[in-house]
């Protein structure tokens, strides 16, 4: 018999309820009128050619997976938007209780001009397994409305106080606002912009996508249009409150000029920086990708240079990267290609070429974001312009599996709950194997997006003998019940 949290999770997938807008990713190229069609979905840079739509395996994949929500998750919320979104990132938990955590969450809107595009707070109960031992489904609800000087391309947060955010638009500079202290603004035609704490400059052309933030120290790297790399540190704007999310009052400090310059400028990309990260263990060490398909890592200590340099790292552009919080030597990229790479620092050429140590083939349009779980050190996730979300596992390469022995090799769980494409997802660190995901959605749908917060039955990533003893065990006990007189 379902359970009340698979029924609710299944109805919720059928019919989702009618949120806050969205709009979907600007990799895509633009329309003549400046909006972005979620059908009309190209790579990132406008000259290249369209892609054929995905639209019909979509759709089947779509149909199949309604059918297996109850099955195949611990929870699940779907909600439509208005407006398609381009970046979603979990903020600070502000309500911790035995049932549920209160949780902030970032995302984007991106209109097509008849309102101004918005950076959203919103809160959201997170996911968290209740008494009975089931889990409910996240809420979430509107918070605050920050009116964006131009569409919101990328959200990143600072982990030490992840109620400081970053954000990329189609401009050279980086945006950094205090979401707590930023005034809730009403989103209407004609409405001035809110202004940003701080506004970091260094590029000479749009840095669109290319955005991340360290760990443990506040530093900010961005790439963009004019192939540089760009190095902050924002240490000396931080108040003492700013190293810590749940201290009251404002985490930027007031006094002095808004405009921060960089600490350094790297050259030695020869097309548009896509997506950068830093190495885990040294805010001096970070790694970027780009259009012409290299990959290459950086030591701000020894110049503005590259320190390694992997020419033909994928067989077309890349899109994304994310370096291993768990294991400095292993680097994942995810490409046109439709591919995603792993690669490991202590070898990463071969006759000149990027030599991987594995690729994972999984995808049937390109690879638009790579992110590492933070529950797993071999588990990853990989987002993709044919709506899916795979999860993955390295450690299970060349390994079979008794559950699923016809997949790819790696692959831990497909999530087929996006109509469109797969813009943008984020692992919540605070609350295990739980992931929030967005997607955008052609007008057939009715437009607008996609958001999905959601978590894998557990029975998918424990361990397989563990399971099937736990099943065994469940079986037996079922028979021994039935055999009674």
């Amino acid at each position: 018999m379902e359970s009340e949290v698979a029924a609710k999770a299944r109805r919720e997938a059928e019919t989702p309820a009618t949120y806050i807008g969205l709009k979907t990713r600007a990799q895509r190229a633009k329309l003549s009128n400046g909006s972005v069609s979620a059908s009309s979905h190209q790579p990132r840079s406008t000259e290249k050619k369209k892609k054929k739509s995905h639209k019909p395996t979509v759709d089947n994949k779509y149909s199949q997976w309604k059918t297996l929500v109850p099955i195949l998750y611990d929870s699940l919320s779907n909600q439509s938007l208005v407006w398609p979104c381009l970046s979603c990132r979990w903020g600070p938990q502000f309500e911790q209780a035995l049932a549920k955590n209160q949780q902030r969450l970032y995302l984007t809107e991106q209109t097509d001009g008849s309102v101004p595009n918005t950076l959203v707070v919103a809160n959201c109960e997170a996911v968290k397994k209740q008494l009975n031992g089931e889990a409910c489904s996240p809420f979430v609800k509107k918070y605050k409305t920050i009116i964006h000087p131009g569409e919101v391309n990328r959200i990143r947060e600072l982990p030490q106080n992840s109620k400081i955010v970053a954000t990329h638009t189609d401009s050279p500079d980086v945006l950094i606002w205090d979401t707590e202290t930023q005034p809730d603004r009403h989103a209407v035609l004609g409405a001035p912009h809110s202004r940003p704490d701080l506004i970091l400059t260094g590029h000479q052309d749009n840095a669109e996508f290319a955005l991340a933030m360290f760990p443990t120290e506040p530093f900010v790297l961005s790439g963009g249009k004019d192939k540089s790399v760009v190095l902050w540190s924002i240490q000396d704007h931080i108040t003492t409150a700013g190293t810590d999310s749940k201290s009251p009052g404002s985490s930027i400090k007031q006094t002095g000029g808004r405009s921060v310059g960089p600490r350094g400028v790297y050259h030695g990309h020869e097309d548009t920086v896509e997506d950068v990260a830093f190495c885990p263990s040294s805010a001096q060490e970070f790694c970027s990708v780009g259009d012409d398909s290299c990959l290459i890592l950086w030591d701000a200590r020894t110049g503005t240079g590259p320190a390694m340099k992997v020419e033909k790292a994928h067989d077309a552009d890349l899109h994304c990267v994310d370096w291993n919080p768990h294991d400095n030597n292993l680097i994942l990229t995810g490409s046109a290609d439709n591919t995603v790479r792993l690669f490991d620092c202590r070898n990463l050429t071969s006759n000149g070429v990027g030599s991987p140590i594995y690729k994972f083939e999984g995808h049937n349009a390109s690879v638009l974001s790579v992110q590492w779980s933070p529950d797993k050190s071999s588990v990853f996730g990989s987002a993709a312009e044919d709506g899916l979300l795979n999860i993955w596992d390295y450690d299970k390469v060349g390994k079979k599996s008794a559950r699923a022995p016809k997949s790819p090799p790696g692959l831990l769980f497909q999530h087929a709950g996006h109509r469109d494409n797969m813009v943008d997802f984020h692992w919540n660190v605070l609350e295990p194997w739980t992931i929030v995901s967005v997607s955008g959605n052609c007008e057939s749908n009715g437009g607008g997006g996609t958001l999905q917060i959601w978590r894998m039955s557990e029975l998918i990533y424990r361990p397989e003998d563990e399971v099937l003893a736990e099943l065994e065990d469940f079986k037996s006990q079922v028979f021994s019940c039935a055999s009674r007189p």
